[in-house]
């Protein structure tokens, strides 16, 4: 495997060799690969690959959350099943999720970028119908993980389609774009299951299909071969171990709440995702081909990145179940005026992300934006800890929470996952991107774990509010902790040579031009 070592040179002469040989090389059916950084397609539009491409994330993205307020009505249909069988429509996805990113991801280097995102929006459009036609739940949980694992496989591809096809100079821009349409998609999900569950709960799953299908047949004609890279297969116990390391992790965290952190089976499975990660760690260290090069975490703003990610993500999880939950089972609003109530939040995401986050890392940079936009999501969490009161009051209670938390979000998740990429070199872009998105699937796991051991069972309404508040505390604490890791490690005190160009601002018209008024 080729060595992650050369990081620590500036690459703009391997950009500009890349961009070199698609014009210099008159044969459009060249062998590929002779060349790995070669493009049969000599002019992609870099805009249209992200127009293309962030129709696929936000079928990931949606789905996270879209379901979680139609299971009363799922309960129903499926004869009064309980909530802990119900959870594993939930869980089976997080946890499929999660655990193949990274394997699939490798895989991605390997392969044509564009055959596996069509395969894996396929995949998914087609356990989504599945899904809506389930006349049982085993079916439909069963579908649910194969809907997860048309997910591994489009994630990692689209954004490994991004960053071979945008230029280096733009690729931080592009990134924040496509996390700033997951990030929203992710957000509304609540919004739009309430919309759609109000006709029927197969419905969450039947609106994948349009966006799917347009995917696929955009996908298909309009995508440039960008082919994979001769690297070696990955190590297969490596990919075994990470995979079932993380499964047990999550499953462990996600489970926790209704085992009993007591429980001898939630005890177990986090035991056993520790043995199993830290075997795999062993094995990344030694082995001569490892699934994850080692390289790529002494890579500044790639580590940086990462731990942003899993104390962001934590805090963005728990603020995202506190909301449905402080509104349904506390001030016992409907699926729909919640998901309605919720909205305000993530349209500050777009906004912020698109019109304010570009034009502030080109003048203070990366690091600082994530500081800013993390203390603002803490802030945001600090509003309802101390504004919320058991008789619903909207605006004065929750909708400057909302407000500030989604701000948050715009500034920080894209900048993250934006610093990221633009570290990663062409072998591994779509496994680095597949680890930083694990990385964000288990906090969001974790962040979920948190919330429901600190709320506990309170049985007053003096308990219920404490009990809310001291979550919302907490997860303001390490939204905030995550701001100070941000400013600690990817806010440069001293110039030191480029690795990337610093990032544009998000080119809006350009966007608007190649349809991303449609995102």
């Amino acid at each position: 495997m080729s060595s992650l070592s050369q990081l620590s040179r500036p690459r703009r002469q391997g950009e500009r060799a890349r961009g070199s040989s698609r014009t210099s090389n008159p044969n459009p059916n060249s062998n590929p690969s002779a060349n790995p950084n070669s493009n049969p397609n000599p002019s992609p539009n870099p805009n249209l690959v992200l127009v293309i491409v962030c129709a696929g994330v936000v079928l990931a993205s949606l789905d996270l959350f879209i379901v979680n307020v139609a299971l009363p009505q799922m309960s129903r249909s499926f004869g009064s099943t309980g909530l802990d069988s119900l959870s594993w429509v939930l869980n089976g996805y997080a946890i499929v999720y999660a655990s193949l990113l990274v394997l699939f991801g490798r895989l991605a280097d390997r392969f044509s970028r564009k055959r596996g995102f069509l395969l894996g929006v396929a995949v998914f459009v087609a356990a989504s119908a599945a899904c809506a036609a389930a006349t049982s739940l085993p079916m439909l949980v069963g579908f649910r993980v194969l809907q997860a694992a048309g997910a591994a496989l489009l994630t990692p591809t689209s954004l490994g389609l991004i960053l071979a096809t945008f230029p280096a100079e733009r690729r931080q821009s592009a990134v924040r774009t496509w996390t700033a349409v997951g990030g929203l998609a992710a957000a509304l999900g609540p919004a739009v299951g309430g919309l759609l569950v109000a006709a029927s709960w197969r419905w969450v799953f039947l609106v994948n299909l349009p966006i799917g299908v347009a995917a696929l047949i955009a996908g298909w004609r309009l995508l440039p071969e960008v082919p994979g890279h001769p690297i070696p297969w990955p190590d297969g116990l490596s990919a075994v171990l990470i995979t079932a390391g993380v499964g047990a992790l999550t499953l462990g965290l996600v489970e926790g709440g209704s085992w009993g952190w007591g429980d001898s089976r939630t005890i177990g499975m986090l035991a056993l995702a520790v043995v199993l990660l830290t075997l795999f760690a062993v094995r990344t260290a030694r082995h001569h081909n490892p699934l994850i090069d080692r390289a790529l975490f002494r890579v500044r703003p790639f580590t940086g990145a990462s731990a942003v990610a899993v104390l962001f993500s934590i805090a963005f999880g728990a603020m995202l179940l506190s909301r449905v939950l402080w509104a349904q089972d506390v001030w016992h609003w409907s699926a729909l005026t919640t998901g309605v109530s919720i909205v305000p939040g993530p349209i500050m995401v777009p906004l912020f992300s698109f019109l304010v986050a570009g034009r502030l890392i080109a003048r203070f940079g990366a690091g600082a934006v994530i500081a800013a936009g993390s203390t603002i999501f803490a802030a945001g969490m600090a509003w309802m800890a101390l504004a919320a009161g058991l008789d619903p009051d909207y605006v004065g209670d929750v909708l400057g929470g909302l407000l500030l938390t989604g701000i948050g979000v715009g500034l920080t998740l894209p900048t993250m996952m934006g610093t990221a990429a633009a570290s990663l070199p062409p072998t591994s872009f779509a496994t680095g991107s597949a680890v930083i998105n694990m990385l964000r699937q288990v906090g969001l796991a974790i962040g979920v774990a948190v919330l429901i051991a600190l709320l506990g069972s309170p049985r007053s309404p003096a308990q219920v509010l404490a009990a809310y508040q001291r979550g919302w505390t907490v997860t303001a604490a390490i939204a905030f902790a995550g701001g100070v890791v941000g400013f600690l490690l990817l806010v440069r005190r001293r110039p030191v040579p480029a690795v990337v160009s610093e990032p544009a601002p998000i080119a809006a018209a350009g966007l608007a031009a190649a349809g991303g008024e449609n995102l």
